[in-house]
């Protein structure tokens, strides 16, 4: 299992996966509109401090995972994916383990934090499994047509040195 950087010539890959609408704001929140497009996703990953990541497993393409850096010492886990076929398998939990390791090692990150739709309720206990912590309910500002979509800010426990 390891990550690789994201490059253009996966593109195709993230938009074969988000195949609807409701998905792709599941996924992405108000940064895609759907359907994705090579132009936007090539315009939101080009900017600083963005690091995405493709997560292989014997060189399957399985999931995808962007770290942001929002501050010196705070990385942000964002648009975490795992493809249809390999969902249910676990891989989750293993993508997210590589990203800690990721920003802690290479971005010395001291806080990792992520945010989560609360009806997304597989990833939200596979968050908690990992030691993340809802410290913030967002219960106003994400929308999915006409539906309230309820936002659990999250963060991993203490990190030290």
């Amino acid at each position: 299992m390891q990550l690789v950087p994201f490059t253009s010539v996966s593109y195709s890959l993230l938009i074969e996966w988000i195949d609807n609408a409701e998905l792709n704001y599941l996924w992405g929140g108000p940064v895609y509109v759907f359907p994705l497009s090579i132009e936007q996703i090539d315009a939101h990953l080009s900017k600083a401090g963005v690091y995405p990541f493709l997560f292989k497993v014997d060189s399957k393409e399985v999931g995808f995972i962007e770290l942001v850096k929002e501050s010196e010492e705070c990385v942000r886990l964002c648009r975490i994916f795992i493809a249809p076929a390999f969902r249910g398998l676990g891989y989750a939990s293993h993508l997210i383990k590589l990203a800690i390791e990721y920003a802690k090692g290479e971005l010395k990150a001291r806080e990792i934090t992520l945010a989560v739709f609360a009806h997304n309720h597989s990833a939200v206990k596979c968050y908690q499994s990992l030691g993340f912590n809802t410290y913030e309910v967002d219960e106003n500002s994400r929308q999915f047509h006409a539906q309230k979509w309820s936002l659990l800010k999250m963060k991993l426990g203490i990190i030290t040195k």
